[in-house]
């Protein structure tokens, strides 16, 4: 595709609102699917270690 400006690619023909939000929510997505993972590995290690401290504490 050729587009005369950058106010033009950005515009896509009048379609510009609609691609934009498209290609914001695919990104979204994309991150969330790579933050979410970390996040719950990284809650999961600490229920362990703070259940591995009760533990020896106990023992």
């Amino acid at each position: 595709m050729k587009f005369e400006s950058m106010a033009d690619f950005i515009e896509m023909g009048g379609h510009g609102l609609y691609v934009w939000l498209a290609y914001g929510i695919a990104l979204a997505i994309v991150v969330l699917n790579l933050v979410q993972p970390l996040r719950q590995t990284r809650q999961f290690l600490n229920q362990q270690a703070r259940r591995a401290r009760r533990e020896k504490g106990l023992s």
